[in-house]
């Protein structure tokens, strides 16, 4: 059999890891098969097993591919001129925007971490990490000059993981629920937190005054 090219591994890498995604968050981590994987994939059990070796393997690849993300995405936050309006927009991707399947995910995986020690490490590494990004963020915007929080950077991280947590959570439950008219109003408290410093305005000399008003040496 030809080996594959890396592009195509890549994909194919991804495509299973979005199966595993519907799967887990459809049926748990528990009651997903790898076989059941396979059939969302459209792969074989054997194929499967080039990429993963376990539903734990699987989890660590999911838990990975978001964690990337969100580091580039927080890349763009920190370069961004308005920090609240960039932190907005990134609370309104993973609560609005995504499928509500996401959500049920992040719940899923975080219940599976109390009854499984390998899917408990690998959760919380990757919550460890992700508080570090946000403290980081935090610290450099507050050594900038951009925001004079009312608490500390790791204190702040946590705040708003407990306020993400509780969007996620009501997002996976309650089908009914409007995440778009909670964005505004969570980020209007993370603002009271952090306590934004506006940008100086740029300087502009003063206009010339008109010639005809200019007074001869």
């Amino acid at each position: 059999m030809p080996k594959l090219k890396p592009d195509t591994q890549k994909a194919r890498r991804e495509h299973i890891l979005d199966a595993a995604e519907r799967c887990f968050a459809r049926e748990g981590f528990q009651g997903t098969t790898m076989k059941d994987i396979c059939r969302d994939a459209g792969v074989s059990l054997g194929a499967l097993y080039v990429y993963f070796a376990s539903k734990e393997d699987l989890i660590a690849g999911i838990t990975e591919r978001d964690r990337s993300k969100l580091t580039a995405q927080l890349t763009e936050v920190a370069a961004a001129p308005d920090l609240l309006a960039a932190l907005a927009r990134l609370g309104e991707h993973y609560t609005v925007e995504e499928p509500r399947y996401k959500q049920q995910l992040v719940i899923e995986i975080g219940s599976a971490s109390v009854r499984s020690g390998p899917v408990g490490e690998i959760f919380r590494a990757c919550d460890a990490a992700v508080l570090a990004q946000f403290e980081g963020l935090f610290a450099r915007a507050e050594a900038e000059g951009k925001i004079a929080p009312k608490l500390n950077a790791k204190l702040l991280a946590q705040t708003i993981a407990v306020l993400g947590d509780g969007l996620f959570w009501r997002r996976a439950v309650d089908p009914n629920f409007d995440a778009s008219a909670m964005v505004p109003i969570i980020t209007a408290l993370i603002g009271s937190l952090l306590n934004p410093i506006p940008a100086p305005a740029p300087y502009e000399p003063a206009p010339a005054a008109p010639a005809h008003l200019e007074v001869n040496s």
